[in-house]
């Protein structure tokens, strides 16, 4: 079956952490706010919900600390509607992850904790557990791959769907602070794209694998022409390419006054697949996904800030339509 054929079974095995995100009211400033909004934050997570919200299924696979906090991020996936039977929680000293962020641009500030992150502790065993031929696709971020025993668990869990007959989509989604190195992170995240047949990054991601910036959108080349069959490399405010079929699909994006830099990355992932899903072509599909980005950086919160098939509808209806591609 094809990697389309595949997503547009529209149910994905997801793969990596969910965690709690408190917030500010939109232009405050971390250290001098009063109080936080609270909600569901983890680079997966964020990914299942938008999934979910467009009319997707999503099942998450991960670790999360069994505390209150932990009880908190499964209370916020069953809001979601996202299926949890495959996230355990874990004793010991393990803690959920907690990103501490603004709702303002121009300064913006992000605190991360991710010290002891309980959603390394995901073992080879919990991915084995999973009915891979119940899905379409595995979908997964890079942080995943950060430590041990997760990167060894994510990596199975690749062989697995595979065996399967599944696709593996991949966010490279780098962040420096959850790595031991910069070269370890290059070593495995290069190793990871190598694996996968969807593959999606930025051009510091790119550039960050290949060993520098200006080499990046060769490697995304590269990597379409040899291993992946489809490669989303995409430029910020200058749009995307993407590699399929030997083609370059060259798009741009949304405009928008931006409340905030975070979640676009994770909104534009399952705005993407959800439109192929729903029988769009691939250069609708990623800008629908860009439409999906522009209305998150739009909104506070990540998870609560994507849009349904109706307000992603609507956005597209109202606005004078993307930039030229650069």
């Amino acid at each position: 079956m094809s990697v389309l054929a595949s997503i547009k079974k529209n149910r994905f095995v997801i793969i990596g952490r969910v965690g709690m995100d408190l917030f500010t009211d939109p232009g405050g400033a971390t250290e001098e706010a009063a109080h936080f909004t609270a909600d569901m934050g983890g680079s997966s997570a964020n990914i299942a919900a938008g999934i979910v919200k467009l009319g997707g299924q999503a099942s998450l696979v991960t670790t999360v600390s069994d505390d209150a906090v932990g009880r908190f991020c499964l209370n916020k996936l069953d809001h979601y509607g996202i299926e949890r039977v495959h996230v355990r929680s874990v004793g010991g000293e393990a803690r959920n992850s907690l990103a501490v962020y603004e709702s303002r641009v121009e300064g913006h500030q992000s605190v991360i904790y991710r010290n002891g992150a309980a959603d390394f502790e995901m073992t080879q065993d919990d991915v084995a557990a999973v009915d891979y031929s119940r899905f379409g696709a595995l979908v997964t971020a890079g942080t995943v791959f950060a430590a041990e025993p997760s990167r060894s668990a994510t990596f199975h869990a690749f062989d697995l769907a595979k065996a399967a007959g599944l696709p593996v989509i991949f966010d490279v989604d780098y962040r420096p602070y959850s790595w031991p190195s910069p070269e370890v992170a290059a070593k495995v995240l290069s190793c990871a794209g190598a694996l996968s047949d969807v593959i999606v990054g930025n051009d510091d991601e790119f550039g960050f694998m290949a060993g520098g910036k200006d080499k990046g959108l060769a490697k995304a080349r590269e990597l379409a022409a040899t291993t992946a069959s489809i490669v989303v490399y995409k430029m910020g405010d200058k749009g995307a390419i993407t590699f399929a079929d030997g083609q370059e699909i060259h798009t741009g994006i949304y405009p928008v006054t931006a409340l905030k830099p975070t979640g676009a990355g994770d909104s534009f992932m399952a705005g993407t697949l959800c439109s192929i899903a729903d029988g769009h072509d691939l250069r609708t599909s990623v800008l629908r996904g860009s439409a999906c980005a522009a209305i998150v950086v739009a909104k506070p919160g990540c998870a609560p800030a994507m849009p349904d098939r109706a307000a992603l509808n609507a956005f597209l209806a109202d606005h004078p339509g993307p930039t030229s591609p650069s």
